[in-house]
């Protein structure tokens, strides 16, 4: 594989971008702008009803937050004029067809100019409602193949998915496209058109029945589970984006086509500025837990390993993949992880974490530091419903009598205690396979393009993304904790 210059690869691209207003979307955006000032356009997708709308959730989700503020210093004269001019927002939905853009001029220009589609929109709720996490992973990569066929310009699509459409498996998991119908239980059963009209025809009944709002939710997502279980994938989020990953592949003709499969993304390493993240990603849901007092166990194999990346790294692996693969047909998957070159384990995160807040105590809304210590480990299913029993369910089960003897008056302490225990169920029961995950994810393919970078010369450091460089102990105490405080406690 051989590589000329990236940035010059990237002059006068027009590019399109769904998912725009996404964590990974964003550090892309602001990549590309930084690196390549001469792109010619970057079309973002975003959802939105109009232009006027499309706008503002640019200017208020995406080019207004802190990760712009170095292009912002740096074109400190004419930052606004730079962005409107190079950026343009896309009011549409792409569970739609044509991404569900109004605009025919706009779509017709789009077709005309774009020379890369990135398709990063997802839903990522475990648990999501099966019509939208069907619409969005699944359908949604459809439509964004289709609109990218339309463009007459088209070098490549790139489509972003997550190393865990692998499931459940164990061992060392390859860069692997998945086939038209597969499943992860080893029956080829697997019909998506089906899928979707079981989806739809679930829906009819419980409008015909004239179910709650609430109802039609949660029958949704029930139904996406069961789906997913059915054909071996641990939840609807890694389950639909499995199927979109088959219809890319099985539809894509002669187009470029790379899917990359990140693991846990987490904070910037480097660029723009060390820290930066959104949200509450998976692992910062364990920190904040933590951090504030309010985790007492830790369920999982403490000595798994937990493959995480950092953001800025996959965005590099994306921007690189770009330019080797435009205009080359292929489908190539690209697992970009560091469970194989450089793991980190639980122990790890539960030592990082216990020093840092030891020494970095969180200050709660009384003023008062909150004092943490060593977890509990339960590292099996049997014992973490054995302390459930005896720290909640006893009390549970006492509170329901001295409810029933006082005439309901602790009703509201027990409806309470019981909604929290069944969400903390739920939740143990959606991340479950990921706290006793026994995979660690092959990147042969990731490291020739490494390879290729290196080779090339003077860009190499530019565009890092090699997971060897990391040093854990610095990324957690220096970087990633107190960016996650920094950003995503409130």
């Amino acid at each position: 594989m051989e590589l000329g210059s990236i940035v010059e690869f990237l002059e006068n691209k027009s590019i399109l971008v769904t998912g725009a207003t996404g964590f990974l979307a964003k550090i892309f955006v602001e990549r590309i702008l930084r690196t390549q000032p001469n792109v010619k356009k970057l079309f973002l997708l975003l959802r939105a009803g109009d232009t006027k709308s499309a706008t503002q959730r640019l200017h208020n989700e995406v080019i207004g937050k802190e990760l712009f503020r170095v292009l912002r210093e740096k074109r400190a004269s004419d930052f606004n004029s730079f962005v409107s001019k190079k950026l343009t927002p896309v009011p549409g939905d792409i569970s739609c067809d044509d991404l569900g853009v109004a605009d025919s001029n706009l779509r017709e220009e789009m077709w005309r100019e774009v020379d890369i589609v990135v398709n990063l929109a997802a839903t990522t709720n475990f648990d999501e409602r099966y019509d939208v996490a069907l619409g969005i992973n699944a359908l949604g990569a459809r439509h964004v193949l289709d609109f990218a066929k339309k463009c007459v310009k088209i070098k490549m699509l790139l489509h972003v998915s997550t190393a865990y459409v692998a499931g459940e498996q164990s061992g060392l998991i390859l860069e692997q496209p998945f086939q038209m119908g597969e499943t992860l239980n080893g029956t080829f059963g697997l019909d998506i058109e089906e899928e979707k009209r079981l989806m739809e025809e679930r829906l009819d009944e419980l409008q015909s029945e004239g179910a709650t709002r609430e109802a039609v939710t949660l029958a949704m997502k029930d139904l996406g589970i069961q789906r997913a279980k059915m054909h071996g994938w641990p939840n609807t989020y890694v389950f639909t984006k499995a199927m979109g990953e088959m219809l890319l592949g099985h539809l894509k003709e002669n187009l470029p086509l790379v899917i990359l499969r990140p693991t846990i993304i987490s904070s910037t390493y480097k660029e723009p500025f060390p820290g930066w993240v959104e949200g509450i990603r998976t692992i910062d849901s364990f920190a904040v837990g933590y951090g504030k007092g309010q985790l007492t166990f830790f369920l999982g194999d403490i000595e798994s390993i937990i493959d995480v990346i950092p953001a800025d790294m996959v965005v590099n692996s994306m921007i690189v993949a770009m330019a080797a693969h435009a205009n080359q047909p292929c489908e190539v998957i690209y697992q970009v992880g560091s469970s194989v070159t450089n793991p980190v384990r639980y122990s790890n995160l539960h030592d990082f974490g216990l020093r840092y807040f030891t020494k970095n105590p969180w200050i709660n809304k009384d003023g008062k530091a909150v004092k943490v210590g060593k977890v509990t480990v339960l590292s099996t299913m049997d014992s973490f419903h054995r302390y459930m029993a005896l720290r909640y369910l006893l009390l549970l089960k006492g509170l329901q009598f001295v409810n029933t003897a006082f005439c309901q008056y602790f009703r509201g302490t027990y409806t309470d205690l019981n909604r929290r225990i069944k969400f903390l169920l739920r939740l143990i029961e959606l991340y479950r396979p990921y706290l006793f995950f026994k995979g660690v994810f092959d990147d042969m393919n990731t490291e020739k393009l490494r390879m290729a970078v290196r080779a090339s010369g003077a860009e190499a450091d530019l565009f890092y993304f090699d997971p060897k460089c990391i040093d854990w102990e610095d990324y957690f105490m220096n970087i990633h904790i107190p960016g996650a405080v920094k950003y995503v406690f409130k």
